[in-house]
C-alpha cells in the first residue's frame, strides 16, 4: 500500500473516489503475495497490482462495484474457480481478495507513518458484503495492542509478520466461540541504507536502493565525495567520520550499513560501531585476504566470532561480475536476502580464517 501512496493522491487530488483491493490470501503459484494492493476508481482508473495482470480487469470492475454500493466482499479466483478462465487465472494458483469501497483510515494512517505497524482486519465470509466484517485491530513495533479484548490473541502473530515482513492470515475464537479469521496487513518500518564512502559503487548503488523502497544515506569524511552532482537520489549526504556519521542517522533494526571507501581509517571504525548495534547487515568491501587481516583485527579489539559472523565481506552476493553497477547490484541482492531470509549464497570467506565455522555471514 506504501507504495501506492502517489498514486492515491493524485487520483484524491483529482476528485476521484477510490477504493482498493488486497490480497488476503495466497494459494499455489499465485504471481503476488498477501498484501498486495491493487486502487481502483469508479471510472475505471487503477494504480498498483493483484496478480500481476491476471485478474485486473474483473477486480477494477469489483471495486468499482464496491464504490457504487458503498459495500466491500471477499472474492477468490483460483483455477478451481471456473470463473478464473473468463478472467484469465491459469497460472495454477488461487488468490483471495479484499475488496473496499474506500481505503481504511487505519490503514491510511499506518502506511503514512514511518514506524512499522501491523493493522488487522476481520474478514467477511466469502462473497459476503463487508459488514460480515470489518473490525481492525492495530499492533505498533513495540508490541502495543489496540483493539476489542477478544482479538488480543492476534498480538503475537501481527509481532512475528511484522518480523518477517509478510502480510498473512490468521485465526482466532470469536466471541461466540467460533472461528474468525483476520487478515494482518504488515507496514514494516522503512528500511535505512547507510553507506560509508562516497566512491564509484555507492554511486551506482543508490538508485537501485531508492527503487527498493530504502531511505539513502552516504557518508565520508572528505567532502569532494559526497556531493549532490554525485549523488542527486540520495536522501541525505553527510561530510562526517563514523561517529559522528552514525550518531546523525542512528543504527536500529533497520538499518542496513555498507562499508566501502576501502581506507582502513574509515572502514573500521565504522564496522567496529555497526557491530555494536542492532543493524541487520554490514557489508564491507575489500578481498578475502583484506577481509582475513580486518577480521583478525577486530578479534584483537574484543569482537567475538559470533560478532563477526554479522559482518557480510567480501561484500555482496558472488554474481561474477566485478564493474560498479554489477557489484551494486550484488550487494543489494545480498542485502534483499538477509531482509527477507532467502536461501542465496554468499561468496566464500577467506581462505585460512578459523574464527567462524561456516561462510561470512549468518
Amino acid at each position: 500500500m506504501r507504495e501506492l501512496l502517489p498514486d492515491l493522491d493524485t487520483l484524491t487530488a483529482a476528485g476521484h473516489s477510490v477504493g482498493r483491493a488486497v490480497v488476503v490470501s495466497v494459494w499455489g503459484s499465485a504471481p503476488r503475495p498477501a498484501g498486495a494492493c491493487l486502487l481502483a476508481t469508479a471510472d475505471g482508473r487503477l494504480a498498483g497490482s493483484v496478480s500481476g495482470g491476471c485478474v485486473e480487469s474483473a477486480v477494477t470492475e469489483e471495486v468499482a462495484a464496491a464504490i457504487r454500493a458503498g459495500t466491500g466482499k471477499l472474492i477468490s479466483y483460483g483455477v478451481t474457480d471456473e470463473r478464473a478462465w473468463e478472467v484469465g487465472l491459469a497460472c495454477g494458483g488461487t488468490i483471495q481478495v479484499l475488496v473496499e469501497p474506500s481505503i481504511p483510515a487505519e490503514v491510511l494512517a499506518a502506511a503514512r507513518e514511518a514506524a512499522g505497524s501491523v493493522v488487522g482486519t476481520v474478514l467477511p465470509a466469502a462473497g459476503a458484503g463487508s459488514t460480515a466484517g470489518g473490525t481492525r485491530v492495530a499492533v505498533s513495533e513495540t508490541g502495543e495492542y489496540r483493539g476489542p479484548a477478544w482479538l488480543a490473541a492476534v498480538r503475537d502473530p501481527a509481532v512475528e509478520a511484522l518480523r518477517r515482513e509478510t502480510s498473512t492470515t490468521a485465526s482466532v475464537r470469536g466471541p461466540d466461540g467460533g472461528e474468525v479469521r483476520i487478515f494482518l496487513e504488515v507496514f514494516p518500518r522503512r528500511p535505512t541504507l547507510v553507506i560509508f564512502g562516497g566512491v564509484h559503487i555507492a554511486v551506482a548503488l543508490i538508485p537501485l536502493a531508492k527503487r527498493l523502497g530504502y531511505r539513502t544515506v552516504v557518508a565520508d569524511g572528505r567532502q569532494s565525495f559526497v556531493t549532490r552532482e554525485r549523488f542527486p537520489e540520495a536522501d541525505t549526504l553527510l561530510v562526517a567520520w563514523p561517529e559522528e556519521a552514525f550518531r546523525q542517522v542512528g543504527l536500529g533494526p533497520a538499518t542496513y550499513v555498507c562499508v566501502l571507501s576501502h581506507d582502513p581509517k574509515f572502514d573500521e571504525p565504522a564496522l567496529e560501531l555497526a557491530l555494536r548495534s542492532p543493524a541487520p547487515y554490514i557489508g564491507a568491501i575489500g578481498s578475502k585476504k583484506t577481509q582475513l587481516a580486518r577480521r583478525e583485527r577486530l578479534l584483537a579489539q574484543g569482537f567475538s566470532a559470533t560478532d563477526l559472523k554479522r559482518l557480510y565481506g567480501p561484500i555482496g552476493l558472488d554474481l561474477g561480475g566485478r564493474g560498479p553497477a554489477e557489484t551494486a547490484l550484488a550487494i543489494l541482492a545480498e542485502m534483499t536476502m538477509v531482509r527477507y531470509g532467502g536461501g542465496g549464497r554468499p561468496q566464500a570467506p577467506a581462505q585460512g580464517y578459523t574464527g567462524l565455522s561456516s561462510a561470512v555471514g549468518p
